[in-house]
């Protein structure tokens, strides 16, 4: 009987689709309509998966939005997306209520025993027309109709620059319900089967992880633990405590495993793992090739995008057959790379990143101007992305083209450069980004964040990176942060750390 829970919390499938059918029943009573929204402000929480549930019985799309964001960015997101119900946790709706259209209907509910444990969790006085959503669940029938056809999660980009730009997907009949492509992709792209367990801890108002927990969801026969945030030795406990098989690991969390001592990572049985996955940048071959002679070859690497969903799938046989690809675009789709001039390039040349994956459907940005024109070359939609293909069709990923720095006339891919950088003892995490420079048009600056005690220099630094990445490639600068801007997956905002040096320029490039 699969379950849905967060440490000590349990929900067995009876009550989970029984809460799901009542909470539909809810939102229906509060307002949501079909092609409706429903809107999500909470940190990891198993509820996060009934609102989803809930979602696809009433034919409503779920906004998640990211609790770090301040209130006046969520009340514009609010209003583009059309919400008409907003539920997030007690200590997260009183730092945003005072920008809350008084129209939004607003439930409550209390983090788990896990959540605050995780966070200093501090409740602040709560609007007294605020509904506790529990209380709501409690005192409601079940919806008596059958789920409508998914419109699933309407996502947001980051904001890093500018308003968000809303994601939403197009509804059509000429493809099989996403549920049923969830369903599909369960066996397909996770892999799961009947009893198995799936972990994410990675936040679920990111795009990657929420969708592979909705497919967790739609097999129905598999339990999903959810933890409030990654911590790579409470990794390794969870795993041995609940015998995971399966697990969402990115590369930055793959680089704190192996920060481990080994007294640490040989603590634990962790046996039970056979099938991890993990989006975002590309991994870093050697760190990949260190996880796989720790774990075996479990790890597989999914290019994705908000946009256009996962694309490509690769093994770890294929990382290591292939190194520093992301795979092959997955059954249905197609990958081409063109130039600047919509030429399209031979297998070898680095350009744009085209996909055309009818899978996950069309769709259109929202609070944006202009149309997806300048994305789009016929039915090829790319998100800024460069890189090539190999004879064999495999890809590789450069960089993002709006991160790519220009020195001297060479075209410059952070990613490379800080996957370098990333394997020094000394750094907890960094960004690579480009200040002006008066002969060479950019210098590179590399923004650090150190494990506690530690101490490096731009010396030092240039000492390891000798013989690893070209010498043009060296950072010029050294920024050492507390702190760097980031979510929790580790995604820099590289715009906050940029803006600084390209103040009172003529030009940000």
């Amino acid at each position: 009987m699969p379950n849905y829970f967060s440490g000590s919390n349990s929900i067995n499938t009876i009550t989970f689709h029984e809460r799901a059918r009542k909470l539909a029943q809810a939102l229906k009573d509060a307002g949501v309509q079909v092609d409706g929204s429903v809107a999500i402000l909470l940190r990891n929480d198993p509820f996060y998966l009934t609102i989803m549930e809930a979602c696809r019985y009433i034919g409503a799309r779920y906004v998640v939005l990211n609790w770090h964001l301040a209130a006046d960015e969520i009340s514009s997101i609010l209003e583009d997306s059309g919400a008409s119900v907003l539920i997030g946790h007690d200590d997260l709706l009183p730092n945003v209520s005072k920008a809350l259209d008084p129209n939004l209907a607003v439930f409550t509910k209390e983090p788990t025993e896990s959540i605050k444990n995780a966070y200093p969790i501090d409740v602040g006085s709560t609007d007294k027309h605020f509904k506790n959503i529990e209380q709501v669940i409690e005192n409601t029938q079940c919806i008596d109709s059958e789920p409508l056809r998914m419109r699933g999660l309407f996502a947001y980009t980051s904001g890093s620059t500018g308003k968000p730009k809303g994601i939403k997907r197009a509804l059509s009949d000429d493809r099989p319900d996403t549920h049923l492509i969830y369903k599909a992709l369960a066996k397909d792209l996770l892999k799961l089967e009947p009893g198995d367990k799936f972990y994410v801890s990675a936040p679920l108002y990111h795009s990657a992880p929420n969708a592979l927990s909705a497919m967790a969801v739609a097999d129905g026969t598999v339990d999903i633990h959810i933890d409030p945030k990654f911590d790579a030795e409470a990794f390794l406990q969870t795993v041995e405590r609940f015998k995971i098989t399966h697990a969402y690991v990115v590369p930055t969390m793959m680089v704190r495993l192996l920060k481990l001592p080994m007294s640490v990572r040989e603590k634990y049985d962790i046996s039970t793992l056979r099938y991890t996955v993990g989006t975002g940048s590309p991994c870093p071959i050697d760190v990949k090739q260190q996880m796989i002679d720790w774990m075996g070859p479990i790890f597989n690497e999914s290019y994705g995008a908000s946009e256009l969903g996962f694309m490509t799938l690769v093994s770890s046989e294929e990382a290591i057959a292939k190194p520093g690809s992301v795979g092959k675009i997955l059954p249905g789709g197609t990958i081409k790379i063109f130039d600047d001039d919509k030429n399209e390039l031979p297998n070898g040349d680095i350009g744009t990143i085209y996909i055309h994956l009818p899978m996950f459907g069309t769709f259109d940005y929202t609070n944006s101007e202009g149309s997806l024109s300048n994305n789009q070359i016929g039915q090829f939609t790319t998100v800024g992305d460069m890189g090539y293909l190999d004879d064999d069709g495999y890809l590789y990923i450069c960089d993002r083209k709006k991160d790519m720095i220009i020195s001297g006339g060479a075209n410059i891919f952070p990613a490379e450069i800080e996957a370098e950088i990333l394997k020094m003892p000394e750094v907890h995490d960094c960004a690579v980004f480009g200040a002006p420079d008066p002969e060479f048009g950019e210098k590179i600056v590399a923004a650090v964040e150190l494990l506690s005690g530690a101490e490096l220099s731009l010396e030092t630094m240039i000492q390891n990176l000798e013989g690893k990445i070209a010498r043009f490639k060296f950072p010029r600068i050294l920024d050492i942060h507390s702190s760097l801007p980031r979510e929790d997956t580790g995604k820099v905002f590289k715009a906050k750390l940029r803006a600084p040096y390209w103040e009172n320029q003529a030009s940000n490039v």
